[in-house]
């Protein structure tokens, strides 16, 4: 009996990382696989950038809300719907025949992955016991750390031998699998009828958070200063508005707004917010350089930030015991420091292309970033107090989505801002412009110049976490006295 629970708990496991490692997989394998799949559909940046940020709207909107429907339905219920609908999905964005298309397949993805994501936390800490739960979950991140780094390789492999389809076609299969496992692995879980979804919430958020990340991609098109533009802005800030007094009277919010009372807290949301736009602008930048002004194939380009991941798979298991010893803020300033640092030194890159100006700063990024994100995920979740942990953490994740979203976004609005989007787009999609050499350096110059913008925000989030370090600091004082 004992042997058959041990199989059973692992084998849950192993269908719960199975998510975490092929949502990030097709996250990675779709910006690699960007400029062919312009190309092939005939995409301005604008459009082919969309189908990155659409995923990324519908997995922020949802995830907090399918935490609710687990408690509601049950989480075996709520995740295989997520899967499913993920998968179906996928394979959708496989055989799109536009943009349109494609934008509206990646929307379904990005629900169907937020529902099984939401789940995937609640399954595995009512399988494990305690003294096994970090363990599990630290499994898990590993799985998610790796479909990044095979997502780009794979991704670039299966491009250029069958076409940009088949960067969606190879993920349906492993879909497949974890469905079928996860029917008959997992277990039922008993509902809870009394938690509702905080609908008046949802539909003041996401469509707030539409209205901006639409402002930033269209703004440079239509002028900043345009009818348009504005009235997207001012739809986002009374939206937004809205949300916060419905939540503030809402009897089941979808935030619960009274953790900001929290000093730590808020100031941990403000860092993970500055980290996450800085980080994930990274790899849509460098995609411009390399595949854009370098002329990288999806696979070289793939190779190139092997770097990006790498790193942290060593770095990780250090960085919760050096927050441990020194304090989670010290490690989270030094993370944000070298990132920022790495950051400054990508915006140099040259119009002759240089492997090591590119491997090196990557792998302070990726090495920052295993010492660095541990220490800030429990800086922040640990700020709260423990009866709301639940909250507090779906607060922390939609943040998290909130900020690789904003970070895509922005990194089109400032290469639209410096460089036309007509030359970034056919540079992308390989085809023909008239002054190649002109195009390219503009390319570059654009991508530098958002690699050193992107570096303020990682200074905003080392700012920040000064004044996490300052409470820290003053215990520290106090004891020695």
């Amino acid at each position: 009996m004992m042997k058959t629970m041990k199989s059973s708990k692992w084998s849950v496991l192993f269908v719960v990382t199975l998510v975490s490692f092929i949502t990030n997989l097709d996250a990675t394998i779709v910006v690699t696989g960007l400029p062919p799949l312009m190309k092939d559909l005939s995409l301005s940046i604008e459009t082919g950038m969309w189908t990155i940020t659409s995923f990324y709207i519908t997995s922020t909107v949802f995830l907090l809300p399918s935490g609710r429907w687990s408690d509601m339905l049950g989480t075996k219920r709520v995740f295989l719907w997520g899967f499913a609908l993920f998968t179906l999905a996928t394979a959708l964005c496989g055989t799109a025949g536009s943009g349109a298309a494609l934008i509206g397949d990646r929307l379904l993805q990005g629900t169907g992955a937020a529902m099984a994501m939401a789940a995937s936390t609640p399954i595995l800490i009512r399988t494990f016991p305690p003294n096994e739960l970090g363990v599990a979950l630290g499994i898990n991140n590993i799985a998610w750390v790796t479909g990044s780094l095979i997502g780009p390789v794979l991704g670039g492999a299966l491009i250029g031998e069958f076409g940009w389809r088949s960067m969606f076609y190879a993920v349906v299969p492993i879909g497949v699998i974890g469905l079928a496992a996860g029917i008959f692995f997992l277990r039922d879980t008993l509902a809870d009828e009394k938690a509702k979804t905080d609908w008046p919430g949802m539909l003041t958020f996401g469509p707030g958070l539409t209205a901006l990340l639409i402002a930033l991609s269209e703004g440079q098109a239509w002028g900043w200063a345009s009818g348009r533009t504005l009235g997207l802005f001012a739809t986002a800030i009374f939206l937004w508005i809205a949300f916060v007094f419905i939540e503030m009277k809402a009897r089941h919010p979808l935030f619960h707004l009274s953790l900001l009372a929290y000093r730590n807290y808020s100031i941990g949301l403000g860092i993970t917010m500055s980290y996450c736009i800085g980080y994930f602008a990274v790899t849509i930048l460098l995609t411009l350089y390399l595949q854009g002004a370098q002329n990288l194939s999806p696979l070289e380009s793939g190779l190139m930030l092997i770097p990006l991941s790498v790193p942290q798979l060593f770095t990780a298991p250090f960085g919760g015991r050096l927050a441990d010893r020194f304090g989670p803020a010290r490690m989270i300033l030094l993370g944000s420091f070298l990132i920022g640092f790495a950051l400054l030194m990508l915006g140099q890159l040259g119009h002759q292309l240089s492997n090591m100006a590119v491997i090196i700063p990557l792998m302070i990024i990726s090495a920052a970033t295993g010492l660095s994100w541990p220490s800030l995920a429990k800086a922040v979740l640990s700020a709260a107090p423990q009866e709301q942990a639940g909250s507090a953490s779906g607060m922390f994740w939609t943040v998290y989505n909130m900020g690789r979203a904003i970070s895509q976004a922005l990194a089109l609005a400032v290469v639209q801002l410096v460089a036309k989007s007509e030359v970034a787009s056919k540079l992308l999609s390989g085809a023909g412009v008239e002054d190649l050499s002109q195009s390219k350096d503009t390319l570059i110059y654009a991508s530098n110049i958002g690699f050193r913008f992107f570096a303020v925000f990682l200074a905003i989030a080392v700012l920040l976490g000064l004044l996490l370090l300052r409470p820290q600091m003053r215990t520290e004082f106090e004891s020695r006295s």
